[in-house]
């Protein structure tokens, strides 16, 4: 659906110099697929959704949306449209007023908007709401309406814009089940810009890891979390433990990444078998899960993530620590 070949965009300095918000990026996004751009902010991800969307040109490179050359097509001309982040409701109009507007501007006619907005408020559960104004609206009612504005066109792509940033955690967990559900449902492309990881993880079929405007790898959520092809993103993609260590036979210093969850902890007394021996700092009880922090000989520090089907362990204990060979990942210094 989307093709990025080599796309650079540079932005000029109030100093008069350039600087690089994304350098040579390619990627190729699927038809009907939830694709998500991931990263920290500044990485880069915002600029390209804009570069999708026809906000900005890129500085080189090429972007093609299905069969057509964008660099020819002016932002309305584009099979997409946009929801950002602030919902951007008109509030003098109703709610079917406002998901009317861009079907109106593209000069629909009357019988088929009366239609197509029954369909899009539809798909949000928003029918009842037609009449009100989006003031009379929770927040997360305000999203749903910019998500029925944003489909009633019918638009091969949907760009998302960091566009739960502003609910509260549990809307946000609801409206994340609500997106992936209209992914499916519309059979639409949609591309999410976020820094969330577990937004990332819950909601995509690929994920683009970013940073300092550069992909540094493209894959399933499983993929990235189990195999990160680095040390950045094995550190930004949830929990890891990073440790020092090399690996034999060899003579440069490697980063070990341990995943939290990946590692087990008995009591010193029961069990001297394992990696290390160390003392437990901190116990977090996180309701299902519990969080210890372990230190270790040399002043290196681990988190070990566990359901509670051993006894529970408290701070000051000592333990004996351990981890399959097999989730291990190796990163060079």
């Amino acid at each position: 659906m989307i093709d990025i070949e080599g796309v650079s965009k540079s932005f000029a300095t109030k100093a008069g110099g350039l600087v690089t918000a994304l350098d040579a990026v390619s990627l190729r996004i699927l038809d009907k697929e939830f694709f998500t751009l991931l990263g920290p902010s500044g990485c880069g991800k915002t600029t390209l959704l804009r570069l999708i969307a026809g906000f900005e040109a890129p500085t080189s490179g090429a972007i093609r949306i299905g069969d057509l050359d964008a660099a020819a097509l002016p932002p309305q001309g584009r099979p997409v449209n946009t929801v950002f982040q602030n919902y951007a409701l008109f509030p003098h109009m109703t709610v079917a007023e406002n998901v009317a507007f861009g079907l109106e501007m593209l000069k629909v006619p009357r019988p088929e908007i009366d239609s197509r907005v029954r369909e899009a408020l539809a798909l949000v559960k928003l029918e009842s709401f037609a009449l009100r104004s989006p003031r009379q609206l929770s927040g997360g009612q305000q999203q749903r309406v910019a998500l029925a504005r944003a489909l009633a066109p019918r638009p091969k792509v949907l760009l998302l814009d960091e566009p739960l940033s502003a609910l509260d955690l549990k809307l946000r967990k609801e409206m994340q089940s609500e997106l992936k559900r209209l992914q499916r449902e519309t059979g639409i492309t949609f591309v999410l810009v976020t820094h969330d990881q577990e937004e990332a993880l819950a909601m995509s079929d690929r994920i683009a890891v970013m940073s300092a405007g550069h992909v540094l790898q493209v894959g399933e959520p499983r993929e990235i979390y189990d195999n990160p092809a680095n040390r950045f993103v094995a550190d930004f993609i949830g929990e890891s433990n990073l440790l020092p260590g090399a690996l034999l036979g060899r003579s440069p210093e490697m980063m070990i990444s341990v995943r939290p969850e990946r590692i087990s902890i008995v009591p010193a007394a029961n069990d001297n078998r394992g990696r290390a021996r160390g003392r437990i700092e901190s116990v977090t009880f996180l309701g299902l899960d519990t969080l210890y922090e372990v230190e270790l000989v040399g002043n290196v520090r681990l988190r070990s993530r566990q359901r509670e089907t051993l006894p529970a362990l408290a701070a000051g204990e000592m333990v004996v620590v351990d981890w399959p060979d097999d989730v291990e990942r190796h990163f060079a210094t």
